[in-house]
C-alpha cells in the first residue's frame, strides 16, 4: 500500500487559538459531569486531541457540509469546525448525554457552524442518505465497519476520512479490491507524527452511489462484514 506524507501543521491565528482554547475548556468542563474524552488537564488534551485532530483540516474540501460520526465530545468535528467557519458541520453520536453535553459546549464558545445530533449513524443515513461532501470518524471501530458507515451518508465525489493508529496499513490491506462495493476508491494512507509516534489518516473518495442495502439495520455492520 502506498504511503503518502501529510504536510506539517500549518500555524493557526490567535483568534482561532483562543477558541480552541475555550472549546477545551469547557471540554474539561463538562467532562466532570459527563464521560466524554480520558484526558482530565489541558497538555495532554491539547497535545494529544486537539493536535491531532487538526491534521484532518488539508484533506477537507473547499466548500460544502462535513458529518464527524461518533463524535463523543467534538473531537474532531468541533475542533475543525472552529478552524473552517466556511463549512458546516454535523457531530453525530448515539449516546444522548454525550450530545446534550456536546450542545452546550458548542453554545458556551459560539460554535455556530457546527450541529450535534443524537442517532445511530445507520438511522441518520436512512433520513439524509448521500448529502455530505465529507465524513470523518476518531477512535471508532475497524476500517471496514467505518467504510459502511460512511460510504451512505457521501455525495458521489465527497471524501471520508479515518483517523488510524500504526496498524492502519495491515487493517486495510485485507480489503484489497472489494471497497468498490460500497462507491468507494481504493484508500490512500497518510501518515503523521504525533508526540514522536507514527499516526495515520486513511482517505476514500466516493466514486459510484452506495448501494442501497447499506447501511444495514443498527449494529449489523460490527457483526457480519460486508466483505465476506
Amino acid at each position: 500500500m502506498n504511503i503518502k506524507e501529510l504536510p506539517p501543521l500549518q500555524p493557526l491565528s490567535e483568534q482561532i487559538c483562543e477558541r480552541l482554547r475555550s472549546y477545551a475548556s469547557e471540554l474539561l468542563k463538562l467532562n466532570e459531569r459527563v464521560r466524554l474524552i480520558g484526558p482530565r488537564d489541558m497538555e495532554t488534551l491539547w497535545k494529544g486531541h486537539i493536535e491531532d485532530c487538526l491534521h484532518v483540516l488539508p484533506l477537507l474540501p473547499q466548500s460544502g457540509t462535513v458529518v464527524d460520526v461518533g463524535t463523543g465530545g467534538g473531537l474532531p468535528g468541533a475542533v475543525l469546525a472552529v478552524c473552517r467557519p466556511d463549512l458546516k458541520f454535523v457531530l453525530l453520536d448515539s449516546l444522548s448525554r454525550k450530545i446534550s453535553a456536546l450542545s452546550e459546549i458548542l453554545a458556551a464558545v459560539h460554535i455556530s457552524n457546527a450541529k450535534a445530533v443524537c442517532l445511530r449513524s445507520e438511522d441518520f443515513a436512512s433520513q439524509h442518505r448521500e448529502c455530505f461532501d465529507f465524513a470523518v470518524v476518531r477512535a471508532v471501530s475497524d476500517s471496514g465497519v467505518i467504510a459502511e458507515y460512511l460510504a451512505p451518508l457521501l455525495k458521489t465525489g465527497g471524501c471520508a476520512a479515518a483517523m488510524k493508529g500504526p496498524s492502519a496499513a495491515s487493517e486495510l490491506e485485507p480489503l484489497t479490491g472489494l471497497w468498490g462495493r460500497l462507491g468507494l476508491n481504493e484508500p490512500d494512507l497518510y501518515r503523521y507524527s504525533l508526540s514522536g509516534h507514527d499516526s495515520f489518516l486513511a482517505l476514500w473518495h466516493k466514486t459510484a452511489p452506495c448501494p442501497p442495502e447499506y447501511p444495514r439495520r443498527p449494529g449489523r455492520a460490527e457483526k457480519k462484514g460486508w466483505w465476506k
